[in-house]
């Protein structure tokens, strides 16, 4: 159970992290992810099907979804319409184009195909049977993992990834400095949609099938986890802000995997689990205006110098 944690967690957090860049770095609402992540495991499948290799299918994945985010980059530039219609707009879209990528089929088996995930599996299980054939899969996804967060902490530290994070957070600075932010949010969204695809991947890959269904709802875990995160790591540092968000998606796949187990004893059906993650984000809401609140009269309530408190109103 704990490698099957581990490896979901790791899965999904690929596509947190393209959800932190939207919605976080960027302050743009993305619901193109939806329709992203399953067309990475549509598209896998196709490639598959076809005889593309493995890797080369993840790349194709990858730019399928970096394509669907310049589509909702236009939408919302272009055609001035609101980021959220824009992303509901090509999430509904994108359903028929994954019915199209799979040939009108809803879902393909990987049972007789051999994927990344099967290869690493048969080579593990030949050369350390005594260890979980699970092992394999969790180590590769560990030293991807490890690897593209350098690469990504790296990219936040360029010109490029400053002015990106500086355009959630204040566009008019991003404008007044002779920078177009128009073609800094397409990149970010591209991206972001990219990894959603790349994570809808290699999902389809773990679970032996690709979906047009698997990514009903996917947004709303992703942002429980991003949540979840925010909470065990609290700093403003994009090394940690990266790390909190895996973190926080291996103890989602953790709550979502124990409820499944145990969750008969409480009568929760797998059912109920979306009903248990909208729950979760609503506790979340609820702690972080709690807490904010709190910060606020803390603050208003700290001593002067002359030992005083402060008082709320407008100094004459």
């Amino acid at each position: 159970m704990f490698e099957t944690i581990l490896i979901e967690g790791l899965i999904y957090g690929i596509m947190v992290l393209g959800l932190f860049i939207s919605y976080r770095t960027l302050n743009f609402c993305d619901m193109t992810v939806d329709g992203a992540f399953p067309m990475g495991g549509c598209i896998m499948a196709a490639c598959l099907l076809n005889g593309v290799p493995p890797f080369f299918s993840l790349l194709i994945a990858f730019a399928a979804g970096c394509l669907a985010g310049l589509c909702t980059t236009l939408l919302y530039t272009k055609l001035r319409v609101p980021d959220l219609l824009a992303g509901i707009l090509m999430m509904t879209m994108l359903y028929s184009v994954n019915l199209r990528i799979m040939q009108n089929r809803a879902n393909v088996s990987f049972l007789r195909i051999e994927t990344l995930f099967s290869k690493i599996t048969s080579f593990f299980t030949a050369h350390f049977s005594a260890l979980p054939s699970e092992t394999g899969i969790l180590i590769f996804l560990i030293v991807f993992i490890v690897i593209f967060k350098l690469l990504l902490d790296l990219f936040f530290h360029t010109d490029l990834g400053l002015t990106m994070g500086a355009l959630g957070a204040n566009e008019q600075m991003i404008v007044s400095q002779g920078v177009n932010p128009q073609i800094v949010r397409g990149i970010g969204v591209c991206f972001g949609d990219g990894l959603a695809s790349l994570s809808g991947a290699f999902a389809a890959m773990y679970n032996g099938f690709a979906d047009v269904g698997s990514g009903s709802g996917i947004i709303v875990s992703g942002l429980a986890s991003l949540m979840i995160g925010e909470f065990v790591i609290r700093s403003n540092r994009i090394g940690w802000q990266t790390l909190r968000v895996l973190i926080g998606s291996i103890i989602y796949r953790a709550l979502m995997v124990l409820a499944r187990r145990y969750g008969h004893y409480i009568h929760l059906t797998p059912n109920d689990l979306k009903l248990v993650t909208g729950i979760l984000i609503i506790i979340c809401l609820i702690i972080a205006n709690f807490k904010g609140k709190t910060n606020l009269m803390a603050h208003l309530m700290r001593p002067k110098k002359n030992g005083e408190p402060e008082k709320l109103g407008v100094k004459k």
